[in-house]
């Protein structure tokens, strides 16, 4: 059995006679420990597709397991505890408490689950030991998106959920953070997802799943993933 399982998901939105197919079908498997980016245009259902996966969404056929369990099947109070618990993530734009200090914003999440890991050792962890007690708006956006990455690693999670995590950030930054992400999942054995429209970073993958207009497009596996300090877009 594989750590992720979708199984012919479907996902329709319905805005009174208007019905719009996000997800059409869509089956992938994701063995734990990889690091999977999923690519595609934008429309194509990639942020639907991890919202349903991170438990922020519901589907309207098919299932969805995380290590065995049925993920579609939840109630509301059910998804909150996964949520809570099993995936951390992390978005384009940081969402960070503004009047709380860098480690006060990774502190809080670590105070939400179950086993925690050390907030001041993951800061450390991410090469911003010395900015702990800076507030975001003193943050530069790279260090404000290694605060969100270390708030993520805090609650010690099963799955990372990664949106465009570098889309708000330069090149040189976006690459940095990649190379975290990267080096994350190597140490830990984490398994990693990431969304990206930018197809140059799909070397940096152990698994490519491509979406094209809510389907899956192809799915291949890297038998000799790419450094990240490698790719170049």
């Amino acid at each position: 059995m594989a750590f992720v399982e979708f199984e012919n998901v479907d996902k329709v939105y319905e805005m009174g006679e208007v019905r719009i197919q996000a997800l059409n079908g869509v089956s992938f498997t994701i063995e734990k420990g990889e690091i999977c980016v999923i690519v595609g245009a934008s429309g194509a259902g990639k942020t639907t597709l991890l919202n349903i996966l991170g438990g922020m969404d519901s589907l309207t056929a098919g299932s969805v397991r995380l290590d065995g369990e049925l993920i579609s099947g939840c109630g509301r109070r059910q998804l909150t505890e996964y949520r809570r618990h099993d995936v951390g993530f992390v978005f384009q734009f940081y969402n960070l408490i503004p009047n709380l200090t860098a480690l006060e914003n990774v502190e809080i999440a670590a105070q939400l689950c179950r086993k925690p890991l050390d907030p001041a050792t993951v800061l450390a962890q991410v090469g911003l030991a010395e900015r702990a007690n800076n507030f975001p708006a003193q943050l530069s956006g790279g260090e404000q998106q290694r605060v969100a990455i270390a708030r993520a690693l805090a609650k010690n999670p099963k799955l990372l959920l990664c949106d465009e995590p570098t889309g708000a950030l330069d090149y040189v930054t976006g690459k940095a953070i990649l190379s975290l992400l990267q080096e994350t999942a190597r140490e830990t054995g984490m398994t990693v997802v990431i969304i990206t429209h930018n197809s140059a970073l799909t070397g940096m993958a152990d698994r490519v799943i491509a979406l094209k207009s809510g389907a899956i497009d192809y799915v291949r596996t890297n038998d000799s993933p790419q450094s990240v300090a490698e790719i170049e877009w």
